[in-house]
């Protein structure tokens, strides 16, 4: 089954992020300097101070002018008023342009003007007067934010996450929103499902993951090589705050799906009767009793070895149609759960497999959830349905495809009667409404993680890429769906194909 790649990249502009799954998402982590914004206050500065001395000249006060061309000054004042106090009053004009310069120093909350990732000019005021953007109120002559388009108050110009005023130089936006740096990557940069940590960039600057196609599990890619466990039933990585089950052959188990797992040969015996019923329904009735046992995965290894008919999914097989005579190792006694979150003491032992027809024995892998180990158990029925009513010897994507559709319509009857449906759905229309129903009142009711389990297993026979199980799935699917299952079967029997 394929994984996604998902790559994510920082850039000066607002941030975004695409919600579509199979494409490449990209991270936007803006910032923003008040260096860049030094000039805009220094022409602020002169204006207010040549505003002054232009009043001032108005008054009669002197006022120097350098001629480039004749380098001679004029002196302009009106006759009656003493040079001295010229001189004074100019010196009072100088005090007051250094104390407006003082009040709009930067030893202040960064002034930052952003507008869709472009510096844009200010809200036009005059002669200090200013609205500020976030509490409608003048400003006055005091410390002011230039910012977004608009001036602030330093403590109207909050962060967006935490409400607290923005006071460092630099800040992060997201939309029309500033942000706190940390703000920012705490709300919007992902972290990893598995170490719960930020998801590092890659050496190109990116912010690069893997996501589960159906549980979308976002992970770092590093997981996918430090031998980080997977469940061996809904495929999810172990998380490092989460203990999974460890099996004795080597397998681990989430708790949820340990949750409706089944661990020996006899507890599943009322699942195989159900799988008999379901067949059953379908005017399909398999006569013969055939053995069904639950193994650990070396046992189902040996066995497979052993078996000259039949095609196998590797690299994992989870159940087998036995026709040849064996003697098999079988789960006998569900085991416990000991130390270091391990099964012991799991009891086995040999049953020695006659042959009486076509069909000596069904394996399946112990530990699986119910509705996984049901999928199989009605794959495996199939097979052992079609060389007991004298099919020829099909081809890998014909034999496996008809099984997975078989499985498929015990899933989908299982979901469908579980959500309170009277009937089948369209993929398992030829399966009567008694058999889906009994399937899951035995059970009792589901908890939200089965069904969502159970739409996983469906998933995984539709997206299936290879041959036999997955193209042989989806033809044989179609011609189930175009001229029902009996014709189906009727014409894979004459000519070895299914139906166009």
């Amino acid at each position: 089954m394929d994984w996604w790649t998902n790559v994510l990249e920082g850039s000066s502009s607002r941030g975004h992020y695409p919600g579509r799954h199979g494409e490449d998402r990209y991270w936007d982590e803006p910032r923003q300097s008040v260096d860049d914004l030094l000039n805009f206050d220094n022409e602020e500065i002169e204006y207010a101070i040549a505003l002054s001395l232009s009043e001032e000249d108005q008054k009669g006060k002197k006022v120097i002018e350098e001629d480039n061309e004749s380098e001679q000054s004029e002196e302009y004042h009106k006759p009656h008023q003493p040079e001295e106090d010229v001189t004074a009053q100019l010196e009072e004009d100088e005090q007051l342009a250094k104390a407006i310069q003082e009040s709009l120093s930067l030893e202040s909350p960064p002034r930052a003007q952003y507008d869709g990732g472009n510096l844009v000019p200010p809200y036009p005021f005059s002669s200090g007067y200013r609205i500020c953007a976030g509490c409608n109120t003048e400003i006055g002559h005091g410390q002011f934010l230039s910012c977004m388009g608009g001036v602030w108050h330093p403590d109207c110009f909050c962060c967006n996450a935490c409400n607290l005023p923005i006071t460092d130089y630099e800040f992060s936006m997201s939309g029309n929103r500033p942000y706190h740096k940390s703000c920012y990557r705490k709300q919007h940069h992902p972290r990893c499902d598995v170490c719960n940590k930020f998801i590092p960039t890659n050496s190109a600057g990116l912010i690069e993951y893997r996501a589960h196609p159906f549980w979308l599990q976002k992970y770092c890619p590093s997981h996918e090589r430090d031998m980080t466990p997977r469940c061996c039933s809904c495929e999810r990585m172990e998380p490092t705050d989460t203990r999974y089950i460890s099996l004795d052959d080597g397998r681990k188990l989430c708790l949820e799906c340990l949750d409706s797992a089944i661990m020996d040969t006899h507890e599943c015996q009322p699942l195989y009767f159900e799988i008999r019923e379901f067949y059953e329904g379908l005017n399909m009735k398999v006569e013969q009793e055939i053995p069904l046992l639950l193994v650990e995965r070396p046992a189902l290894n040996e066995a497979m070895e052993g078996e000259k008919n039949g095609h196998h999914h590797l690299p994992e097989t989870r159940g087998l149609c036995l026709s040849e005579e064996q003697t098999v190792t079988t789960v006998l006694r569900r085991p416990r759960i000991g130390a270091g979150y391990r099964f012991i003491d799991i009891r086995t032992e040999p049953y020695r497999l006659s042959r009486r027809c076509e069909v000596t024995a069904i394996l399946i892998l112990y530990g699986l959830p119910r509705l996984l180990t049901g999928s199989i158990l009605a794959h495996e029925m199939m097979h052992a349905w079609l060389r007991l009513k004298g099919y020829p010897n099909l081809r890998p994507e014909v034999e496996e495809g008809i099984c997975q559709v078989l499985a498929h319509m015990w899933l989908d009857s299982e979901i469908y009667s579980s959500s309170g449906g009277e009937g089948a759905s369209s993929s398992s229309s030829s399966s009567s409404p008694s058999s889906s129903s009994s399937t899951s009142s035995k059970k009792g009711p589901r908890s939200d993680f089965e069904k969502k389990l159970g739409e996983f297993f469906k998933h995984q026979i539709e997206s299936d890429t290879s041959p036999a199980y997955g193209e042989g799935f989806r033809i044989g699917n179609q011609a189930v769906l175009k001229y029902g299952l009996r014709r189906t079967l009727d014409h894979i029997q004459m000519t070895g194909t299914f139906p166009v």
